[in-house]
C-alpha cells in the first residue's frame, strides 16, 4: 500500500499542471495532510488563514478534482490555516512505503492516463478516428483542417485531443498551440467585451497554429461567440494552420448552429468514436489496472467491462475507486470489490438531476445576460425572452409545478409563469429559430 501523502503529493501534482508555477508555489505547494475522515473527508492546512481564505475562495474545485483525479471517487475538501481548530487527525494505513517503493524514483499514480497515443486503447469503434487524429498530428494543416471528432461523453475524444497536442508539440516545438474549452471561449469573450479588450481576445487565438476546442456544441445559440468564432476560424484555416474540434454530436445535428459555420466544420474530416465493443473495454480496464501497477484478474477485468459498456470514463473511474480500495485500506481487487466500485453508478438508472442553476447558467449564456437578470425585474427585450426560455426550460427539463416555478424565479405569482408559458409554446410554434435554440440548451444541460 502507499500512505495518503502520496496521494496527496500526486494531487498537488494533478494541480501543478493546471495553473502557473508561481501561483502552485504560493497556494498549493505548501499545503499540508491534517487528516483523512471516513475514507470522504479530506482536511488540509496552510500557514496562515491570508493564504487559507485565497485557497477555500479560489482553488477548492481544483483540489476536489484533484483528489476525484487520484482517487477514483469524490471527497470533501477542507483547508483549514493552523490557528483553526481541525479534525483529530486519524491514523493512516502503511504510512510508510515499502523499502523497494521509497528507492524507487516512480511517484504514485494519478490514475489517469498520460493523453498520448500510446496510451489509447484502439478498437473497431474508435480505429479509424484515432488514425486520421495521428494523420493530423505528423501532418498538421495537411492532411484534414479541420478534423471534426464526434461521439458522446467518456469515449476519447478529449484523450485524443490531448494526443494531438503532445505529439504536434513534440515534433514542432515552436509551434503556438491553443487548447480551450467551448464554454471558455465564451466566458472569455464575455470578459473581453466587458473589458474593452477585444482585440487582445481575438490576437491571442487568430496567432495560434494549432486551435483545438472542445465541446463545440456549446456554441450553439450563442450569436456572439459564433460571429467571434467564425473570423477565427477563417483567419487560422486561411493562413494555413491546423484546427481540431472536438463535439459530442455530428454538425448537422447541432440545430441552432450558423449555415456558414456548419459548412466549415464539415470542410476536412467528421470522423466519430462509438462506444467500445466488449474486446476494447477489457483491455481498457487491464491498462488502467497496469498504469496503476494494480494487479487485476481477468475475471475481475471482464465483470466491469460486462456491466459498464456505454463510457469509457466510468471503467477508469472503478478502477481508480478499487485502487483507492487497495491503497488506503489493503482491499484487493475481486469481483466484491467490483461491485461495491459499480453500484452507484449502476443505480444511476434515471441522469443526475439537473439544478435550475444549470438551466439558467446557459441560458444566460447563450443570450449574454447574467443569472441576476434572469432572476430579477428587468424588462428589456433580451432579458425577457431569456426569462421566458428558462422558465420554459426549467418547466421542460425538471416537471416542476408552476407555484415553484415562480419561487424560483423572484417569486413571481402563478398567472405570471401560466403566461410566459402559454407565450413560449405559442411562439416556438411559429419560431423555428428559437425552437432550435431552446432544443439546444436543453441538449446542452443534459450533456
Amino acid at each position: 500500500m502507499v500512505s495518503f501523502n502520496d496521494v496527496l503529493i500526486a494531487a498537488k501534482e494533478y494541480c501543478k499542471n493546471q495553473m502557473v508555477d508561481a501561483t502552485y508555489r504560493l497556494y498549493i505547494e505548501k499545503l499540508q495532510l491534517v487528516s483523512f475522515e471516513d475514507s470522504s473527508i479530506i482536511t488540509l492546512s496552510i500557514e496562515n488563514e491570508f493564504l487559507c481564505g485565497i485557497v477555500n475562495d479560489r482553488y477548492l474545485n481544483l483540489l476536489r478534482d484533484a483528489f476525484k483525479s487520484v482517487l477514483g471517487f469524490e471527497a470533501e475538501v477542507r483547508v483549514i490555516s493552523p490557528e483553526e481548530p481541525a479534525a483529530p487527525p486519524v491514523a493512516l494505513p502503511a504510512e510508510e512505503l515499502s523499502a523497494s517503493a521509497q528507492n524507487s524514483s516512480v511517484k504514485l499514480p494519478s490514475g489517469r492516463y498520460d493523453f498520448t497515443f500510446e496510451n489509447f486503447i484502439k478498437g473497431p469503434s474508435n480505429q479509424f478516428t484515432l488514425a486520421a487524429a495521428q494523420a493530423v498530428a505528423n501532418n498538421p494543416a495537411y492532411a484534414y483542417n479541420p478534423l471534426f471528432i464526434w461521439g458522446s461523453s467518456g469515449l476519447g475524444k478529449t484523450h485524443l485531443l490531448n494526443a494531438i497536442q503532445i505529439e504536434i508539440k513534440k515534433n514542432h516545438p515552436d509551434f503556438n498551440i491553443m487548447y480551450i474549452t467551448c464554454e471558455q471561449f465564451t466566458n472569455e469573450l464575455i470578459a473581453a467585451i466587458r473589458s474593452n479588450s477585444t482585440e487582445m481576445f481575438r490576437q491571442r487565438y487568430r496567432q495560434a497554429d494549432l486551435l483545438l476546442v472542445d465541446d463545440i456544441q456549446f456554441i450553439a445559440g450563442k450569436e456572439s461567440t459564433q460571429e467571434e468564432f467564425f473570423h477565427t476560424f477563417n483567419t487560422l484555416h486561411n493562413s494555413g494552420r491546423q484546427i481540431v474540434i472536438a463535439s459530442d454530436r455530428p454538425p448537422k445535428e447541432i440545430k441552432s448552429l450558423e449555415d456558414r459555420l456548419r459548412t466549415r466544420f464539415e470542410w476536412g474530416l467528421t470522423a466519430d468514436i462509438q462506444p467500445p465493443e466488449f474486446e476494447t473495454r477489457v483491455a481498457i480496464v487491464k491498462r488502467k489496472a497496469e498504469l496503476l501497477n494494480l494487479h487485476m484478474s481477468n475475471e475481475v477485468a471482464e465483470y466491469l467491462a460486462n456491466h459498464l459498456r456505454n463510457n469509457i470514463r466510468q471503467l477508469e473511474g472503478a478502477v481508480k475507486k478499487m485502487n483507492a480500495y487497495y491503497m488506503l485500506e489493503g482491499i484487493e481487487p475481486c469481483i466484491g470489490v467490483a461491485q461495491n466500485a459499480i453500484k452507484d453508478t449502476l443505480n444511476e438508472i434515471q441522469p443526475v438531476p439537473v439544478t435550475i442553476e444549470r438551466i439558467i447558467s446557459e441560458v444566460s449564456r447563450t443570450y449574454n445576460v447574467t443569472p441576476d437578470d434572469i432572476r430579477g425585474s428587468k424588462r428589456t427585450a433580451n432579458i425577457s425572452t431569456a426569462r421566458q426560455v428558462a422558465m420554459y426550460a426549467v418547466r421542460e427539463i425538471t416537471g416542476m409545478s408552476l407555484e415553484d416555478i415562480g419561487r424560483e424565479f423572484g417569486n413571481r405569482d402563478h398567472s405570471t409563469i401560466v403566461y410566459a408559458m402559454k407565450k413560449m409554446e405559442n411562439t416556438l410554434q411559429k419560431n423555428q429559430g428559437l425552437k432550435e435554440t431552446v432544443d439546444d440548451i436543453i441538449k446542452n444541460v443534459h450533456s
